[in-house]
This record gives structure tokens, sequence and C-alpha cells, in this order.
């Protein structure tokens, strides 16, 4: 009987699991982006009620349950982040609580109603919210001293995986709503979460698995070091949640504002929610421009550490929202603008996520204690947590009474703008104040026995 290995191995290359983990994260990551990417126009055009009747929500009824549940999504993460650095190591966390998350997909397949609604974005926010800090932990758990220098190029894969997966989930949930309904909607990406834990458990040789730090993670985490790291690290995440709530709302509010917008492209009609599609389509196209071109140029004329891309990163995104303000401006004229202006917001605020996203990732990684892996990772989550908490509670309160909003159309966006700036001014003061230090695994010797 095989065992699994405990430490990463002396080697040059890419460690042997990455591919499982890639594989499961594209699965993983179609499965969420399909069911998130119909979730709005779900709940206000096909939700139904207890006596199989039509009962939808308003628009900022539709988007404070959306970002309610996506807050729910990035809280859990600190329960995936105990149960794994604690007590069952990152592996069996995620094969349990990817259960979890199937049968959350199986609930909103099988009932249309608030009641179904519910349950099922309950259990999908357990299961993959609580994988979240797993994986991207267990990513970097593969590596030690020796292969290093290519832990952010499997980020980097990591991250394209995640965005294939959003990319064809975001295109054909859409269309399977409109055309099959929302049981087959969300089924076919119940049916990806399945495949994504199958393969997951195929390469369970093949990683290294860390074991559970156990009281020693309580100690690490307690002591002068774990807590000097998570307060420099949640400085860090309290200005990356606003990038979120604005992030996020490619989702909700610009799914909504496209219904105004002149949508054909080519020739075809896009769907509303199929707009979302330009987001992970840009990453792939991003990050390689990004990592080999836009930094080095960079990089010769402004030394660009990873606290300088993420301040870069959170001005770009004033510039995305900037844009979505004039397109609403025109649309509250009566104007059909097309649906292009759109697509370059994405285009810029894709720019923007490459910077804040990604580097917020490896930075937490390389920033984390050995034993707070994915106890850090799930610090990081919770910046995501509260930003759409934050839209969350803005679209409930601007919510009156008869159904109007205390900010209607562009005022809307013109507020998340304004407060990106102040968010990304403030930020750029603060983090010159940041001292850190990083932390990668011990390794064996090449061919060692675990």
């Amino acid at each position: 009987m095989p065992r699994y290995r405990d430490a990463p191995v002396a080697r040059a290359g890419m460690p042997t699991g990455i591919p499982y983990i890639v594989g499961n994260e594209a699965a993983e990551r179609f499965s969420y982006y399909g069911m998130r990417a119909i979730l709005v126009v779900f709940m206000t055009q096909y939700l139904m009620g207890s006596e199989a009747e039509l009962a939808v929500m308003g628009e900022d009824e539709a988007k404070g349950w959306f970002h309610l549940f996506v807050s729910a999504v990035y809280v859990t993460p600190l329960l995936g982040a105990l149960l794994s650095d604690g007590l069952l190591g990152k592996y069996r966390t995620i094969i349990l609580l990817s259960l979890v998350y199937c049968a959350g997909h199986l609930s909103l397949a099988v009932d249309d109603t608030r009641l179904g609604l519910a349950i099922g974005l309950g259990l999908i926010a357990l299961g993959a919210g609580g994988i979240k800090p797993c994986v991207s932990a267990h990513v970097g758990d593969q590596f030690g001293q020796t292969n290093q220098g290519l832990l952010s190029r499997a980020f980097a894969w990591f991250y394209f995986a995640i965005n294939l997966g959003a990319f064809i989930s975001s295109l054909a949930t859409p269309w399977l709503l409109e055309t099959w309904g929302s049981s087959v909607a969300f089924g076919v990406p119940g049916i990806l979460m399945l495949i994504a834990t199958l393969t997951f458990w195929a390469g369970r040789y093949r990683f290294v698995h860390i074991p559970p730090g156990g009281m020693r993670f309580i100690r690490e985490t307690f002591s002068a070091v774990g807590l000097g790291a998570l307060g420099r690290l949640c400085l860090i995440y309290l200005f990356v949640a606003m990038f979120w709530a604005l992030f996020d709302q490619t989702a909700s509010s610009w799914v909504l504002q496209a219904e105004h917008m002149d949508r054909v492209i080519v020739g075809i009609d896009v769907l509303p929610a199929q707009i979302q599609a330009a987001n992970p389509l840009l990453v792939m196209i991003l990050i390689p421009l990004f990592s080999y071109r836009v930094y080095p140029a960079i990089d010769r004329v402004y030394a660009l550490t990873p606290l300088r891309k993420i301040a870069i990163g959170l001005f770009v995104t004033v510039l995305a929202f900037t844009i979505t303000t004039l397109v609403q401006m025109n649309i509250d004229q009566g104007g059909t603008p097309h649906i292009g202006w759109q697509l370059l917001a994405y285009v810029v605020l894709t720019s923007g996520e490459v910077m804040v996203s990604i580097t917020c990732l490896e930075f937490s990684y390389t920033q984390a204690p050995k034993t707070m892996k994915s106890f850090i990772m799930a610090f990081f989550m919770l910046s995501v947590s509260l930003g759409n908490l934050f839209t969350s509670g803005v679209n409930f309160f601007i919510r009156n009474p008869d159904g109007s909003s205390k900010l209607a159309g562009a005022d809307y966006f013109l507020f998340f703008t304004l407060l990106m700036l102040a968010t990304a001014m403030l930020f750029t003061l603060v983090v010159r104040y940041y001292r850190g230090q990083n932390y990668i695994h011990d390794e064996q010797p090449a061919g060692a026995k675990s």
C-alpha cells in the first residue's frame, strides 16, 4: 500500500501533484461560477413560491442576497482552515467538504423556491468556502526550497484553471437557464463538482500531505510570531476588501446594467449574464502578458514589490468603475450604449484583479508561518467576505419600502468609484510601514521515503 508523502521532495521541476490540483480547480470553479453567474437572473426572473407561482425578487433585494451569499462563501474558509491546519489536514478536509458542496448543488437543482435556494446556498457556502484556503495552501505545500522559484508559476496556472472553468461556465449556464430551465442550469455545475472531487481523490498519492499541526498549530497561531504575521496581513486585507466590494459586482450590478445595453456582438445577441465570461477570458490573456511584459517593463523604471502591485491594482479598479459610471449616466439619459463599453471596463477591472488578487494570494502564502498556511489563506478570503458584506449592506440599506432606490442609476456606481479612490490613496500611505518575513516548507532529499 503506497504511503502519503509528508514533506516536499528536493527536485528542480514542478511537483507531480500540481496537475491534479489544477484539474480539480478547473472543474470546481466551473461549478461555482456556473451557479453564481445565473444567481441574480434566477432570483429576479425564475424564483418560484411554495404554491408553484412565480415569486421573484426586486433588483436591490436580489443584489443584497447575492452579495450576502458571496460573503458567506468567504467566511466559512475560517472553519475549513481550522479543520485543515488543526485536525484533519488539507486533503481530508477538501474531500469531506466537497461532498457537502455537491449536496448544495443538488438542492438548487431540485427545489426552485426560496427554501431550496436558502438550503442550497447555505451548503455551497459551507463546502465551497471551507475548501478554499485548503486548496490554495495545498498548492504551496507541494514546493520546497529547491523549486520554490516555480511557486509563482504554479499559482499562475492555478489561477488560470480558476478562470478557464469560470469562462466556460459563464457562457454555458446562462444558456442552459434560458433553454432548459433552472434544474438543468444548476444540475450541470453539480455534476462538475462531483468530477472535481473525483479528480482530487485520484491524485492522493501524488500529493505532499502536510500533517495537521494540532496543538503546535494553536501554539504557533497565538505566538508572537503568529499573531504578528496575522496582524500585519489583516491590515492589508482591510484595504483589499474594498477591491472585492467592487469586483464582485460584475455578477450583480454589471449584469443588471447589461440588460439595458445593446448586446449584439458580431451579429449575436449575447445574454446579460454571459458578459461575465469576459473576465475569466481576460485573466487567461492578461496573466502571461503581465508576467512577461507589463511587470518587467514597470520594474525597469519602478521597483515592483507585491504591495506596490496591489496599490497600482487598486487605482486601476477606480478607472474601471469610472467607465461603468459613465455608461450608467448614458443609460439614465435614455441611451442604449453598446456592450463594448462595459467590455472595456472588464479589461481595466481584470487588469486590477491580476495585480491585486494573484499577488495577494502568493504574498499571503509566503508570509504565513508554516503551520498557519490554510489559516492565513482563510483570512485572505475573509477580505472577500467583508467586501461583499459591505456591498450587501449597502444594497439592503438603499432599498426603499416602495422598491425604489436611494442610490439610483449612476449615483450607485459613482458612490463605489469614490470609495475605491479613497481606499487606494490611503493604502499607498499605510503599506510603507509593512515589515514581513517569508516562510517556505523544509524538504526531504530526493528519493527519500516518507
